[in-house]
């Protein structure tokens, strides 16, 4: 801060600087906080470069510190100007003021200020919202930004203990109702789900868009889980909805990464369109979530990855808790499908979504098990270590050195599932 103060003390000395947004409401939590925004008052982009600060916004003025390489944006407001999250008009110049800066900021415990002499500036009552452990918004202007939606959900799943205000959830379902969430592209989407999903409790996420009616329009095949029987000696939370929650939570707590996450997230997608007439079971719902999972993955744009593990879970993660009761040649057709082999972290993180599908299935309200068996992950491990015992490399060069190079894949299946039959006691 010194080429800005010694710019301050020289030329304008109504030139003022406030630590923001998050980084102030983690300080009040006792919390580290990962970034620190600042917000310049009575300045013009020109005495900020003179003061060697470097220009690096695009939609507003916002400089990076010469020495910290921290954010300072100049003090700004935004008014409504189309559709979307991007329709606003910015305005920033040394006329505005910093309580009208917090003003267009999403939630209370975002718009609160810190003075470089250390006051706390809190016209929006955000730190009383704080220690309420509410998500309240700051004005009506919240419903202008069908980002701010996303934004409050992903606050929930942060902050689980926190509750949102009534009058906020109302403008949500208003917002929603609008339509303005067509406006939204995207990336921006993904974006927020996947940092919500990365939250210590995801589920609340998805509660608050099912709430206001956004999940409906952002993801009905998730929607449409909620009053989804299933079969209450294999899920006593018989919804199937909670059960998704309760699954993607259990992850959450084990920090699984995101691709984990996704993949318990969407393994049960296929159960939205079992026939009315056979419910409680499901049967073949893994295609039907295979297919459902691509289009929500291609409409979100998630990244390959993270799609491909997602589909392959889908698509297995009912065999992969059945191998013991299968025959060897099924249990390496199973492998072979998720190419265990050749991808092997991958499987492991496809066994993760599998213990999360099946450890976190429980009664609504009871406790998470901390402790819980998985057999079939153990039964998996080994049966992919018995088909990595086989030296394919070395049956290759027997069948071609026969003269019968067609007949690798074969021989080396066979040697597999013999070494698959060899292992069961």
């Amino acid at each position: 801060m010194a080429a800005l103060s010694r710019r301050r003390r020289l030329h304008n000395e109504e030139m003022k600087t406030y630590l923001v947004g998050g980084s102030v409401r983690d300080r009040l939590l006792g919390v580290p906080a990962v970034d620190h925004d600042h917000v310049v008052v009575g300045a013009t982009p020109e005495e900020l470069v003179a003061a060697g600060f470097v220009p690096v916004g695009r939609d507003f003025p916002v400089f990076l510190h010469p020495q910290t390489n921290e954010e300072y944006a100049l003090a700004r407001t935004e008014r409504k100007s189309g559709r979307g999250y991007a329709g606003f008009t910015v305005h920033a110049a040394a006329d505005v003021t910093l309580e009208e800066d917090l003003r267009r900021r999403d939630l209370t415990i975002n718009a609160m200020a810190i003075a470089e002499d250390g006051t706390l500036i809190d016209p929006y009552g955000g730190a009383r919202d704080l220690a309420a452990r509410t998500l309240r918004h700051v004005s009506d202007a919240f419903a202008e930004d069908p980002l701010r939606v996303l934004r409050l959900a992903r606050f929930a799943a942060r902050f689980s203990e926190f509750t949102v205000a009534p009058e906020t959830l109302a403008l949500c379902r208003d917002l929603v109702a609008s339509g303005e969430l067509d406006a939204l592209v995207a990336e921006r989407v993904w974006q927020e789900i996947s940092r919500g999903l990365m939250e210590r409790t995801p589920s609340r996420q998805f509660a608050v868009l099912r709430a206001c009616g956004a999940l409906a329009v952002l993801a009905p095949e998730l929607d449409r889980l909620w009053g989804v029987a299933q079969r209450a000696d294999y899920h006593p939370e018989i919804d199937t909805g909670i059960h998704v929650m309760q699954a993607i939570d259990y992850a959450a707590h084990r920090d699984w990464p995101l691709a984990t996450r996704y993949a318990v997230l969407t393994h049960d997608l296929g159960k939205g369109l079992t026939a009315p007439d056979i419910l409680p079971a499901h049967h073949g719902h893994e295609a039907r979530s295979v297919r459902l999972v691509q289009a929500l993955s291609a409409r979100w744009r998630v990244p390959r990855e993270v799609a491909e593990l997602a589909r392959a879970v889908a698509a297995e993660h009912g065999n992969l808790g059945r191998l013991r009761e299968m025959r060897p040649a099924t249990v390496h057709d199973v492998l072979a499908r998720c190419d265990a082999i050749r991808r092997p972290e991958r499987f492991r993180q496809m066994l993760d979504a599998c213990e999360a599908d099946c450890c976190s299935r429980r009664a609504v309200d009871a406790p998470e098990p901390t402790d819980c068996a998985f057999p079939a992950r153990t039964d998996a491990l080994a049966a992919l270590q018995a088909m990595l015992s086989v030296d394919a490399a070395a049956i290759a060069a027997e069948r071609t050195a026969a003269g019968h190079p067609e007949r690798i894949a074969d021989a080396v299946r066979d040697a597999r599932i013999a070494a698959l039959r060899a292992r069961r006691p």
